[in-house]
């Protein structure tokens, strides 16, 4: 059985992506399928390579019993080989992941709020620049999305489990 491959992308990769990431491995593992997938996360800068997630970012999740372990690291040509479907925060970076995947990839782009009942299409607000609000705002958002786009994939690569 082939092993579904996700990676979540943001601008710096110290705040939506990796807590997306932490959301997502904590549903595969509430829902008992962690060994049909695996994830990581990536930002299409490099200006936080080697960081780990912003500190307000450890905070808001460890409050809601969310573990995040991750070092900030920029996407790669060969991530779209290695992942099945590469899926952004935000238009902005939708916009640079699409220019960036090489021809020859069967990677999957895609807008993380595509599958958001209550506003689809829309971004996922960066809150680096906002107070612990946003952060408690983002963390709900990514909970919500993160849950959807799980069972999305579950049903589309993984049918008869």
């Amino acid at each position: 059985m082939d092993v579904t491959r996700v990676l979540f992308v943001c601008l710096g990769n110290i705040c939506r992506s990796p807590l997306a990431e932490a959301h997502f491995i904590a549903h595969t593992e509430r829902k008992g399928t962690a060994h049909l997938f695996v994830c990581d996360s990536a930002g299409t800068s490099n200006n936080h390579a080697g960081a780990q997630p912003d500190r307000r970012t450890l905070i808001n999740a460890a409050s809601h019993g969310l573990e995040i372990s991750h070092q900030a690291r920029q996407v790669r040509r060969e991530d779209f080989f290695s992942f099945n479907v590469l899926v952004a925060m935000d238009q902005h970076n939708l916009s640079h992941l699409e220019r960036m995947k090489p021809a020859n990839t069967a990677a999957r782009l895609m807008l993380l709020r595509d599958l958001d009942d209550t506003d689809p299409g829309a971004d996922v607000p960066d809150p680096w620049y906002g107070g612990a609000e946003l952060f408690e705002e983002v963390y709900h958002l990514l909970h919500r999305c993160t849950e959807r786009l799980h069972e999305h994939l579950h049903q589309q690569e993984h049918p008869a489990l």
